[in-house]
């Protein structure tokens, strides 16, 4: 019976159960375009139920695996997941890019997997090098190997995962305690590498060659999210006009738009679940911009309880990391509280026009089942890592009042002994 029942951080678990809990709710009402693209209204969302209870069983699963197994199979796994990003891309495309492969009828995203690999690679690294004054200097050039072709196999057809990648990778060196000097000079280099590309795009995508190069087919895809980005307030204002109009075609609709309509049409309290209206207009409502929904239908209150619910991710995970008897399962949970907290950042950010168009979903909330399963594995790692970080303090608890008991004990000395 002690296996089947639900141990570790209960924190982690009441996040977890919330964020599935408001997910059931917001992808319903949603996923209405799929209700009337299938003819059925419960098919989206049985879909999406089966994914969260697939996810809640990963859950499981993983919390119940003791976390210093995670370092033996994982560099293995990474290897497998490099091998398909490089089949992916003669793989299935959805919206101009190959990030989806099919094995045995299952499809899904490696890039998806590849993240919480690469998490736990980092995690190995940093500990093995860790002496008393930081990380070894050594550690740097094998981290920045395995991540940068971990990520450039990514970024081939997925800019922002792998940037959201790079960046976690980068602060998990940073808490690592990674030299400083190191880290300035990847900070120098990777400015005028962004820089460099943005260039790059802007000149090559203005020949009609550049799509067929597999490398540089994304370009134009990028140059463009960046152009809507700057000209965001023009976009906003047809959209408005388009509403208002006769002459509307959702196909040319930006996404932007119509995310910054639902957020104004909550009214602060929200309209309620089930009675959003740009849910409608948005092609990806259940999944890149649900966040706009959740706004238009909850209001600002219940949003700023969902921001608030990853940020505890990360608080608890500090705390767990604090309690941990190595240096490997701290640096895991905390980076893989970074992965998903960066990845809500990132998703919200585009839902209220902070950054462009990137394509991230919310974790755990937004529809997606290669999304759904590798979060759901993530919280499962952090609850195992909890689970006997809390069961080594207990211990430690445990034998301190037998340790002060023998202190204070009085030292028996027979008298041969005395003699002595």
């Amino acid at each position: 019976m002690d296996f089947i029942s639900l141990r570790g951080d209960r924190t982690l678990w009441a996040i977890f159960f919330i964020l599935i809990a408001v997910s059931l709710i917001e992808v319903y009402s949603a996923t209405s375009t799929l209700t009337y693209a299938s003819g059925n209204i419960y098919k989206p969302i049985m879909y999406h139920a089966i994914n969260l209870l697939l996810g809640f069983f990963c859950v499981f699963l993983f919390h119940n695996i003791p976390c210093r197994w995670f370092k033996f199979w994982m560099p293995a796994w990474l290897f497998f997941v490099a091998m398909l990003l490089f089949l992916i891309m003669f793989g299935t495309k959805v919206n101009d890019g190959a990030r989806w492969i099919n094995i045995v009828g299952i499809r899904f995203q490696p890039s998806e997997f590849a993240k919480g690999s690469l998490v736990v690679i980092v995690a190995f690294i940093l500990s093995a090098y860790q002496t008393k004054k930081g990380t070894d200097r050594h550690a740097f050039k094998y981290i920045i190997t395995i991540t940068f072709i971990t990520c450039f196999l990514i970024f081939l057809e997925n800019f922002s995962t792998a940037g959201i990648l790079f960046f976690v990778v980068l602060l998990m060196m940073y808490f690592g305690r990674i030299p400083l000097k190191q880290l300035g000079k990847l900070l120098l280099w990777l400015t005028v590498g962004v820089f460099a590309l943005i260039i790059l795009a802007k000149v090559l995508t203005t020949d009609t060659l550049v799509e067929k190069v597999p490398m540089l087919h994304r370009l134009s895809n990028f140059t463009a999210r960046i152009d809507r980005y700057i000209g965001k307030d023009d976009a906003e204002a047809d959209s408005i006009k388009q509403l208002k109009g006769k002459d509307f075609d959702i196909r040319k609709e930006p996404q932007v738009g119509h995310a910054h309509i639902a957020i104004a049409k909550s009214n602060i309290i929200g309209c309620g679940p089930g009675n959003s209206r740009e849910r409608d207009f948005l092609p990806q409502a259940y999944s890149d911009f649900i966040f706009a929904i959740i706004i238009e239908e909850l209001g600002l209150l219940p949003a700023a309880v969902i921001v608030l619910l990853y940020i505890m991710v990360l608080f608890r995970a500090s705390r767990i990391a604090n309690r941990c008897k190595g240096s490997f399962p701290a640096f895991v949970i905390l980076g893989l509280a970074i992965l998903i907290v960066v990845q809500a950042a990132v998703n919200m950010s585009v839902a209220v026009g902070l950054i462009p168009v990137t394509g991230q979903p919310l974790p755990l909330i937004s529809r997606g089942g290669s999304s759904i399963m590798v979060t759901s594995i993530y919280f499962g790692m952090m609850i195992s890592i909890s689970r006997f970080a809390k069961k080594r303090e207990a211990e430690q608890k445990a034998l301190q009042p037998e340790e002060s008991a023998d202190e204070a004990a009085p030292t028996v000395i027979n008298e041969e002994e005395f003699q002595k």
